[in-house]
C-alpha cells in the first residue's frame, strides 16, 4: 500500500515536469512568433495551451484522489498541497505564453516589436526559456542551487522589464498609443512568467526545508548542507 502511495506521489512530480516542459516550448515559440510576425506559429502556441490546461486538471484530480484515499499527514500532505499550488503557477505560465502569441496574431502582418526593441524582447524570451527549463529541473531534482539561480534570472527579467518602460517614457514623444499598450502588456507577460517560476521554486524550497522564511537565505543554507540539499534519484517522489 505504501509503495502505491509513493508511486502516486511520483506521478505528481512527473505531471509537474511535463507542464514545465510544455511551458518552455510555448514561451520559446511565442517569442519567435512575436519577433518574426509568424501568425501560423502563434496559432500553434495558442492551440497547444489546451494540453497544459489538461495536465493541470489531471494533477488536480490526482491530488484530490490522494487526499481522499490516502489521507496523508505531515510531509506527505505538504507534498500534495504544494503540488496543487505549483500546478496553478505552471498553468498560468502557459497562459502568459499564449498571451504573447495572441499579441503576435493580433498585429499580424505587422510586428509588435519595433526594431530598436527587438534585442530586449529577444533577451526576455531567452531568460523566460532559461527560467522555465531550470524550473522543470528543480521540480525533478529538488536541487536548491537551481532555486537560487532562478532568483538571479528573475532579477534579470525585472531589469529587462524596466528597460521596456524606459523606452516608452523617453525619446520620441509621439510614440503611438497602440505601441505603448502592446509593449506594456508584453513586458508584463514576460515579467509575470518569471514570477510564477520563482513561485514554484519557493514551493520546492519549502518542501525541502519545511520553511517559508526568506527564500534566498533558505536556499543558501540548504545548498551549503549536503544533508539537506540532495539530488533526487530517478523515480523518487516529488
Amino acid at each position: 500500500m505504501r509503495e502505491q502511495f509513493q508511486e502516486e506521489l511520483s506521478l505528481l512530480g512527473e505531471n509537474l515536469v511535463a507542464m514545465a516542459q510544455l511551458a518552455e516550448s510555448a514561451v520559446t515559440r511565442a517569442t519567435r512568433a512575436l519577433l518574426d510576425a509568424d501568425r501560423e506559429l502563434a496559432e500553434t502556441v495558442i492551440a497547444a495551451d489546451e494540453r497544459i490546461d489538461e495536465l493541470q486538471q489531471q494533477l488536480e484530480q490526482r491530488c484530490l484522489q490522494i487526499l481522499a484515499r490516502q489521507q496523508p499527514v505531515a510531509t506527505d500532505l505538504r507534498v500534495v498541497v504544494t503540488a496543487l499550488r505549483m500546478g496553478l503557477d505552471l498553468e498560468r505560465m502557459g497562459d502568459l505564453a499564449r498571451h504573447v502569441a495572441k499579441l503576435a496574431r493580433l498585429r499580424h502582418p505587422a510586428s509588435v516589436v519595433p526594431e530598436e526593441m527587438r534585442d530586449t524582447v529577444l533577451r526576455m524570451g531567452e531568460v523566460a526559456q532559461r527560467i522555465v527549463a531550470k524550473t522543470a529541473e528543480l521540480i525533478a531534482t529538488r536541487d536548491l542551487a537551481l532555486a537560487e539561480q532562478l532568483e538571479i534570472d528573475d532579477d534579470e527579467m525585472d531589469r529587462l522589464h524596466r528597460d521596456v518602460f524606459a523606452y516608452l517614457l523617453t525619446g520620441e514623444e509621439s510614440r503611438a498609443a497602440e505601441l505603448a499598450v502592446d509593449l506594456t502588456l508584453l513586458g508584463r507577460y514576460y515579467e509575470r512568467f518569471a514570477d510564477h517560476a520563482v513561485s514554484v521554486a519557493r514551493r520546492v524550497a519549502f518542501l525541502v526545508t519545511g520553511s517559508y522564511e526568506d527564500h534566498r537565505a533558505a536556499t543558501r543554507a540548504a545548498t551549503a548542507s549536503t544533508a539537506t540539499a540532495r539530488v533526487v534519484e530517478p523515480g523518487r517522489p516529488l
